[in-house]
């Protein structure tokens, strides 16, 4: 049980002890100061109300009530009915002693593990990764990351776009380059973009070659073994690009967690008979529709979506019906994640209306669409190329990478040539990723290299060298850490700030798992690495004439420290280098 937590119980126990109704809360956040306690319960104020009684005096009782142990050192009525909660030095002490031997950081599991199915990334193959991809892709795989590490079962799916017409017109595409003469390898799709754009113009300026694009898309959908092998062909080695993508991004995401739009091919009749089994179809100009009363349209009635278009086709709404129904009945999820960009939020809104009005997933199960903003340029516009176009991933990332090392190149550094290139690909990459991650994943936000990769402020370098700061203490010393078994004391008023905040780390986890919000994370590294700095400077470690137990001590909440930042980081998938 985490700290707050432990807290709440606590809490809770006095309020129920005063005979305040078991459905009021205790209401605990952390302090906002350090006189106003380590921690408020603000629940007092809310049961008066609903109590009809002075709440003041309902919180006094509650103090009176409260028998938190060793916990606390005292507690106090503010304000109008707020409780400060302030929390003993030993306790404080023992408990990041505990967390300081604990492989886990003392973050313990959960006692009864949720199935949450996590639906990122999901490129479109038709087309090589580009920026857009990027917020998906590294958003959705720390979330994954933090749901796995406090004990949840976690099911990864790349939703990849495999289907559709356009495959059509990129098989006509590759045979026309087969029986040019040319081999239908990773050379003829070596750029995406070329391969695609070629097609394309073919498409709009050849009638006979949209002719068999278009006799291509029947025979694909009817299963044609030649144009099935030819269509495999090109994603097999479309989904080798993505792949290699995310082995550059240090993204969790495996071959294995693929489960395309192809896969639910055989599905579609299917969910349309289900539908109209649930007497939810309606036929509006030959297309299969239903009509939610939930969305309006602008006319303020309710909304038709359309499922099975007139010519038999069917929708990415019925797709993603589809899928949601195998996530339900096969994968048995307890909680459904879609990172998807904001513009598909009418469209998730009608996917879960649809799906909970056909029972294709019960209302025990969370659906929840966890959209994000836009990359900007500095201009403030969606960020692209200098000559407006697309800016490729891949190409984004080799650049990041540059631009570290030509940074780290600047800085003395006892490096050798090798360790300088690892150290620039994790610095580079780390300072793309975490200059996403740390902003409101709601919110668009503006991609600047000086600041990303930036050695002072909320960035990635910037922890990056706070931990390889902390552990360069232990290189000096010539002390292993693992070997230390002083006890952990709390002395200076800077040790105690330390070591709340390394105990808050369980809160800040949790905090990310429920909002799917990993910038939560990021800023709760950042006040740590501050926090520390803060203790480094006002607590000596190393000097000669701190005493052999303060300075064990002292060693310990710096280990400690260093563990989280680099746990907090790997959490958000990116590298903590050894030196720097």
């Amino acid at each position: 049980m985490n700290l707050r937590d432990q807290l709440n119980c606590a809490v809770e126990s006095a309020m129920r002890a005063v005979g305040i109704p078991s459905d009021c809360q205790a209401l605990l956040t952390p302090g906002t100061r350090p006189e106003f306690g380590d921690y408020q319960a603000n629940g007092a104020m809310a049961a008066a109300r609903r109590m009809r009684t002075n709440p003041r005096e309902l919180a006094a009782r509650i103090v009176a009530a409260f028998d938190g142990g060793a916990m606390v050192e005292r507690l106090e009525v503010a304000g109008p009915g707020f409780i400060n909660i302030h929390l003993a030095d030993a306790f404080l002490a023992e408990r990041a002693d505990a967390a300081a031997t604990d492989a886990r950081l003392g973050i313990a599991t959960q006692a009864i593990p949720q199935t949450v199915v996590v639906d990122y990334s999901s490129p479109n193959l038709a087309k090589e990764m580009h920026v857009g991809h990027l917020r998906s892709t590294i958003i959705g795989d720390a979330v994954v990351r933090a749901l796995e590490f406090c004990g949840e079962r976690v099911i990864r799916q790349n939703h990849v776009g495999d289907w559709g017409t356009q495959f059509g017109m990129l098989i006509a595409h590759l045979e026309r380059i087969a029986a040019s003469g040319g081999g239908i390898d990773g050379a003829a799709l070596a750029d995406l973009e070329a391969f695609y754009r070629d097609a394309k113009l073919a498409f709009d300026s050849d009638p006979a070659f949209a002719g068999r694009a278009r006799e291509y898309v029947v025979r694909l959908q009817s299963g044609d073994p030649h144009c099935r092998a030819l269509w495999q062909r090109f994603i097999d080695i479309s989904i080798a690009h993505s792949e290699e993508i995310y082995r550059k991004l240090n993204v969790s995401l495996a071959h294995a967690d693929i489960r395309a739009e192809s896969a639910y091919n055989d599905e579609l009749p299917r969910v349309i008979a289900d539908l109209d089994a649930c007497g939810l179809l309606a036929v509006s100009e030959g297309a299969r529709v239903v009509y939610l009363d939930e969305l309006q349209d602008r006319e303020g009635k309710p909304m038709a979506v359309i499922v099975q278009k007139a010519d038999g086709g069917y929708l990415y709404a019925t797709t993603d019906l589809a899928a949601a129904r195998y996530r339900v009945r096969e994968l048995h999820a307890d909680r459904i994640l879609y990172f998807i960009d904001d513009r598909q939020k009418l469209h998730m809104q009608q996917v879960f209306a649809i799906a909970r009005r056909a029972g294709f997933v019960p209302e025990a199960v969370s659906l929840e669409h966890h959209p994000f903003g836009k990359m900007l340029g500095e201009d403030g516009r969606p960020f692209k190329t200098r000559s407006g176009g697309t800016v490729k991933l891949a190409e984004l990332l080799d650049e990041a990478v540059e631009r570290a090392a030509r940074l780290l190149a600047e800085r003395e550094a006892d490096l050798t040539a090798e360790e300088r290139l690892t150290v620039a690909r994790q610095v580079g990459i780390g300072a793309v990723k975490y200059a996403d991650l740390s902003k409101s994943r709601t919110s668009d936000y503006v991609f600047a290299w000086e600041h990303m990769l930036s050695f002072e402020g909320n960035t990635a370098p910037y922890l990056q060298y706070a931990c390889t700061r902390v552990r360069s203490i232990f290189r000096r010393a010539g002390i292993d850490p693992r070997t230390l078994d002083a006890p952990l004391r709390i002395g200076a008023t800077e040790e105690r700030a330390l070591a709340l905040r390394l105990l808050q780390f369980g809160e800040s986890l949790r905090a990310v798992t429920h909002d799917a919000a990993p910038h939560l994370l990021c800023l709760y590294l950042y006040e740590l690495a501050g926090l520390f700095m803060r203790f480094y400077e006002s607590c000596p470690i190393l000097r000669e004439d701190v005493d052999a137990a303060t300075r064990a001590s002292r060693l310990r909440l710096a280990d400690l420290t260093a563990r989280t930042l680099a746990t907090g980081l790997d959490l958000l998938g990116i590298e903590t280098p050894d030196r720097m």
